[in-house]
């Protein structure tokens, strides 16, 4: 077993490794240059944290070891099609591509809703379980304060 194959077995046998250290049934692996760079696991239930879906996990260790926030030239291989957390920080990381095994249908097989939120975003904000509104500008506030400040940053890092 060769190239991508190769890879997305490995994320895939993360993925049930961590089932077996009771996490998630969830892998990945960021590659460049023939190199792995990082990998990460399901850690949602171990960290209480929402986000730390092995996609991300990866991403942030990936970041961390190129010392940059884009990943640019490299591939994530994850062992579940990216839920749309996965693929929007997918896409913020500047990631090449991604490469994935089961996908959105095998995971609801599995009691994950990823499917369910593809299909929230398709609809109406109004109809979904979370509210989010916008407020915009008050007397008391400008929203577009932060963003003047940021332009007038001279140093900025842009990204």
């Amino acid at each position: 077993m060769t190239g991508d194959a190769a890879w997305l077995r490995e994320a895939v046998t993360l993925a049930e490794r961590n089932v077996a250290e009771g996490g998630g049934p969830f892998g990945a692996v960021i590659v460049a240059e023939g190199r792995v760079i990082a990998r990460g696991q399901n850690r949602v239930t171990r960290d209480m944290d929402p986000t730390a879906h092995a996609e991300v996990t990866a991403i942030r260790a990936a970041c961390r070891e190129r010392g940059d926030f884009s990943l640019a030239g490299a591939t994530l291989y994850t062992s579940c099609e990216p839920c749309p957390l996965c693929v929007s920080a997918s896409l913020w990381a500047r990631l090449d591509r991604v490469v994935y095994a089961a996908d959105r249908h095998d995971a609801a097989r599995g009691g994950f809703d990823d499917r369910e939120f593809y299909e929230l975003f398709a609809r109406d904000p109004g109809t979904w379980p979370t509210r989010v509104e916008a407020l915009g500008a008050t007397a008391e506030l400008d929203p577009r304060a932060p963003f003047d400040a940021w332009l007038a940053k001279a140093d900025r890092v842009r990204y």
